[in-house]
């Protein structure tokens, strides 16, 4: 049946697994996506949500980079939100609530368009390796496809097991079944493998709320979006609704605890740390009283509600009684309800930063495969590999961010040389350069990169141009720019800034932090500004102006920290015949096996004496 031989076969249709596919075949790969259902393919399998505070960032990288998560999003989206606004712009993270049959939909329409993409319904069980090499997948139909190279990226399926209270049955999702073969194969091969677990919470029919009693959650006045392309504007929007429960509520849910898989030991696997269960919440914060729930719309045209906040594997008639505790949750109807599912993983540290595994030339591992939750987490490892799958069949070097050029290259440092053994999340606080690495900024760090691979076209290059053009005109204006006095002075007391005596710098006005450039715009030589520069070009020089000296703070960390971060390790390197470094950090070292000093120094474990030996070694 499949006698032609494909560049790439990607096993999965989530997050990751479109990505990796959109990826490889805009390269220029011939893709075969193998998923269990055609009608899957990008299911939202949780919250109906793209982005959030670092995952913005993410989606805003991938997107900067030929990806395809922001258009899609900024297609389906119901709701804008950028969250923390209050704060500096490195925490500025845009959040959009999803059409979830809309998003899934554009996603399948923008694989069937896309030239190079095959697609094959079935359960891959099995592996074609010859000589310490993929060559091909086995399916469940006993179908043999061979290929250059294989990413899987299997999601929560394999050996899925749903639990909820004392009930429990094989699946990947909700009325889906579980993949099964793959785990036995792999550690057959030698791969570490393990479980973790997370949860879902019940949904709800919408004309069955009242929404009177709960607070409402509008999205932005003047919503943003995701993409740098010119996808539509969000015109109208739909309002999320926030609740609470209370301790009728907490002690109602008290009662399943005994029969909670989680607390009884059913579920082996270990839960996200910062999405926890709602009983999880109830017995580590006892001390609270209520807890907050979010009710967010999944989509325009169905009474569907997501209940964030409240995932739970208590037993159903549990649910059922504690969710109508809640306010404006009186008479709930449920349409289905919430659980929690335990799955294989596969530690990253198994994996090069490529996401290659180390065991198995050209297969690669992306998503929850390697042990993170989150959409945006695994989309920008698909479209990583997918670059990389690519690349490999092509003879050319791995393309690797560094942790100073995106969050996605922070995620993948943090997996292959830290490792996890819970869920793991992206957060702000993980990027030691944030201030660099800000969502605003992310097609002036990754476009030109994109464009180098292949994956960014010249209308993308044209936009970046067109905004890096009116960045520089603004910040030129401002620093040459003198205001009087007297054009100054009302807006500086009406912003509780000190007022001036003689003329001063448009750009020393705007450094200030009580002061925005919205605050200036009716001053005369900024209103001819505001006429002729775009939104992002103002927007950009307002952050530059006002943020400088971090930003060069940041910039001259990362020129000191880079040279480390160039030193390379030969993959011959053998760390046990080192007498002189510690016995933990030669275990470390040969496991992971670095592949810069840089990388080196951030394995746990590894000191700055050992760091230093090295380096004696390298003949620095």
């Amino acid at each position: 049946m499949f006698k032609e031989k494909y560049d790439v076969i990607v096993v999965g249709g989530g997050h990751a697994g479109c990505e990796a596919a959109a990826a490889a075949a805009n390269l220029g790969s011939k893709v075969l996506l193998v998923t269990m259902n055609m009608q899957t393919i990008a299911q939202m399998s949780c919250n109906p949500a793209m982005g959030g505070v670092a995952k913005g960032q993410i989606v805003r990288e991938i997107d900067a980079l030929g990806g395809y998560s922001g258009i899609i999003t900024d297609k389906t989206m119901i709701q804008f939100r950028m969250l923390n606004r209050s704060k500096g712009p490195a925490m500025w993270s845009p959040r959009a609530q999803s059409d979830r049959m809309r998003f899934a939909e554009e996603w399948r329409l923008m694989l069937e368009k896309t030239p190079n993409v095959d697609f094959w319904q079935d359960m891959v069980s099995d592996l074609i390796v010859k000589n310490n090499k993929v060559c091909g997948v086995i399916t469940s139909m006993g179908i043999e496809i061979e290929s250059k190279t294989v990413i899987l990226t299997n999601g929560t399926f394999l050996n899925g097991l749903i639990h909820i209270g004392e009930k429990q049955f094989g699946g990947g999702r909700s009325g889906e079944r579980a993949a099964t073969g793959l785990t036995e194969t792999l550690e057959r091969i030698g791969f570490e493998s393990g479980r973790m677990k997370t949860g879902t919470p019940p949904r709800v029919d919408g004309r069955s709320l009242d929404f009177a009693k709960m607070e409402e959650q509008p999205g932005d006045e003047n919503p943003g979006k995701f993409s740098f392309t010119d996808t539509p504007k969000l015109e109208n929007q739909r309002s999320c609704h926030i609740t609470y429960t209370n301790q009728d509520v907490h002690d109602i849910l008290k009662t399943g605890f005994e029969k909670s898989p989680m607390f009884s030991g059913r579920i082996q696997g270990l839960g996200p740390r910062y999405c926890p269960s709602i009983e999880d919440k109830i017995e580590r914060f006892s001390e609270r009283d209520r807890h907050q729930i979010f009710v967010e719309p999944e989509g325009w045209n169905t009474v569907e509600m997501y209940i964030n906040g409240f995932s739970t594997s208590l037993p159903e008639n549990v649910q059922h009684e504690a969710i109508k505790l809640i306010p404006g949750f009186e008479n709930a109807k449920i349409f289905r309800p919430g659980y929690a599912i335990e799955y294989d993983y596969f530690p990253p540290t198994q994996l090069k930063l490529s996401l290659e595994t180390k065991l198995v030339d050209n297969l690669f591992f992306a998503g929850q495969i390697n042990g993170t939750t989150g959409y945006e987490e695994a989309a920008c490892q698909g479209l990583m590999a997918g670059i990389n799958a690519h690349r490999l069949c092509n003879n050319e070097e791995a393309f690797i961010l560094k942790r100073s050029e995106a969050y996605i290259g922070v995620l993948i440092d943090d997996l292959v040389t830290k490792g996890t053994d819970e869920p793991y999340r992206m957060f702000t606080s993980r990027a030691e350069y944030r201030i660099l690495l800000r969502q605003d900024n992310a097609d002036l760090r990754l476009t030109e990169i994109g464009r180098k691979i292949g994956l960014v076209g010249s209308e993308r290059m044209k936009k970046l141009d067109n905004k890096l053009k009116n960045t520089k005109e603004a910040i030129s204006f401002f620093e040459k720019t003198n205001l009087e006095p007297q054009e100054i002075n009302p807006i500086l007391q009406n912003n509780d800034s000190a007022e001036v005596k003689q003329k001063t710098r448009a750009g020393k006005i705007l450094s200030r932090p009580q002061i925005k450039i919205e605050d200036l715009k009716e001053i005369k030589s900024i209103k001819t500004l505001y006429k002729k520069i775009s939104k992002e070009g103002l927007e950009q020089a307002e952050i530059q102006i006002k943020y400088n000296g971090y930003i060069q703070r940041e910039n001259e960390t990362v020129k000191k920290v880079s040279k480390l971060e160039n030193i390379r390790i030969p993959s011959s390197f053998d760390y046990k015949k080192v007498a002189a470094i510690s016995l933990e950090s030669r275990e470390k070292l040969s496991t992971i096996q670095p592949t810069t000093i840089g990388q080196a120094t951030r394995i746990s474990g590894v000191s700055p004496s050992d760091i230093n030996v090295l380096l004696v070694f390298m003949g620095r």
